[in-house]
């Protein structure tokens, strides 16, 4: 009975999440869910922050926790059973700033013309991978070129922990300085860099959620981490679901939006999915990522939902490098993290509690982990180098992965060009190309 009970689970476990008993193990898919759960569950702090700037343009803060929360979930669930990968999807950072700032704020148009935006956004990205032209972009980027977006990726993330963790300031004559090294936050987050490096070091099973854990705690007798109760109802959706301005579908300032939307998406998430999978070892010999067509379909399902539930678009999260890095490699590790972000909907204090000085430590040393590949890539050729060092140095100095692939993919196709290496240049990135030097004439 018991021998049945395990085949049945076993079974279960790969037809639903990709799970493989002899070769993957229960608790690391669990500890690495948990682990990128924890450094990504500021999304559900900081999305209603920069929402809040709506507020008295009828956008409730409160509900947009919930539809945080809830695209997260359905997102993070469809990637889990669908895609069968160990990556969690919400709102992305950069993508509601520019939906509130610029597009609300800026360009003056209503919360609803923007989630509709989004809501076009999310059904063109269907249809793109349904014909499988994301996947042909992914494919396209050379191999040198998918090395160096792993790598300027981690230069980024690290960055952002830095930042986070108040390291790294800003500064009005050089742009960025070291922070006030006498604050209790930035010592904290200091702290948690070594206890996370040790550990690491050590290989110690769960060691980033461990060291989560213990400066959260640490936090407490020194007001970093502040407690605000255990249980708290989840706000109503019903101000913002699906409210959609239907009558400027077809405007061109609509078309303008949508585009900006969607170019600036589709090269977060190429980025953010090729640079994970290329350190967790999920491609081919030819940098190939293994089942990129359903995890971008799963991005683009997430994204039009997160539209219908009334927040900005939704992608696959670079924090994923955190669990991927405690061992995540199937969709037992998503399916983790969609529950935590259900649970979070009810215990939304308990989790809102985490400081950045607890997960901006994790930020750093997982960029830290992602800076591997640069041994692979060719330096001794200057036509590979150059275009693979812009690509890694640009993502992190312009703050965005999509600015650092567009000018490293604009860079290799010069480069290579004007040396007369016609033949490394494939079709799909002359097309590339031409369209990011377009955008960034007219955009």
């Amino acid at each position: 009975m018991a021998t049945d009970v395990r085949a049945f689970c076993a079974k279960a476990g790969k037809t639903l999440f990709g799970f493989e008993a002899g070769k993957h193990k229960v608790r690391t898919e669990i500890l690495a869910g948990l682990t990128t759960f924890l450094t990504m569950a500021y999304i559900l702090a900081v999305n209603p922050g920069i929402f809040s700037a709506l507020a008295g343009n009828g956008m409730p803060t409160d509900a947009v926790f919930t539809a945080t929360a809830l695209a997260a979930i359905v997102g993070t669930l469809v990637m889990s059973v669908y895609a069968k990968k160990p990556f969690g999807l919400a709102p992305g950072m950069g993508l509601n700033a520019f939906f509130v700032y610029t597009v609300c704020l800026g360009m003056g148009y209503s919360w609803q013309f923007a989630l509709t935006a989004i809501l076009i956004e999310g059904v063109i990205f269907i249809l793109l991978t349904l014909t499988k032209v994301r996947e042909l972009i992914v494919k396209a980027i050379p191999v040198g070129m998918k090395k160096a977006i792993g790598v300027g990726i981690g230069l980024y993330i690290a960055f952002i922990g830095l930042r986070n963790a108040g390291i790294i300031v800003s500064d009005s004559a050089t742009s960025v300085a070291l922070g006030n090294f006498k604050d209790s936050s930035v010592l904290l987050a200091l702290l948690g860099i070594v206890l996370t490096g040790v550990l690491c070091i050590l290989k110690v099973r769960g060691g980033m959620l461990i060291s989560i854990l213990a400066i959260t705690i640490i936090g407490i007798p020194l007001g970093i981490t502040t407690y605000g109760g255990i249980v708290s109802k989840a706000p109503s959706l019903s101000p913002i679901f699906c409210q959609f301005a239907w009558n400027e579908i077809l405007s061109v300032d609509m078309l303008v939006v949508v585009f900006t939307f969607l170019f600036i998406d589709m090269f977060d998430t190429i980025g953010t999915v090729v640079g994970v999978s290329v350190k967790s070892g999920m491609v081919d010999k030819d940098g190939n990522v293994d089942g990129v067509s359903k995890i971008l379909m799963a991005d683009a399902v997430a994204t039009t939902a997160g539209a219908c539930f009334g927040t900005s678009t939704t992608t696959t999260y670079i924090e994923s490098a955190s669990g991927v890095a405690e061992g995540g490699r199937t969709g037992l590790t998503s399916f983790v993290i969609a529950v935590c972000f259900a649970i979070a909907l009810i215990f939304s204090p308990i989790f809102l509690a985490i400081p950045s000085a607890a997960t901006a430590p994790i930020l750093v040393i997982v960029g830290v982990m992602m800076c591997s590949p640069v041994k692979e890539i060719e330096w001794d050729d200057y036509s590979e180098a150059i275009p693979a060092f812009l690509t890694m140095v640009l993502m992190p100095l312009s703050y965005s992965i999509s600015h650092g692939i567009m000018l490293g993919m604009i860079a290799y196709v010069l480069v290579n060009a004007c040396s007369g290496k016609f033949k490394k240049i494939s079709v799909m990135m002359w097309i590339l190309a031409a369209l990011f030097v377009l955008r960034y004439i007219f955009m």
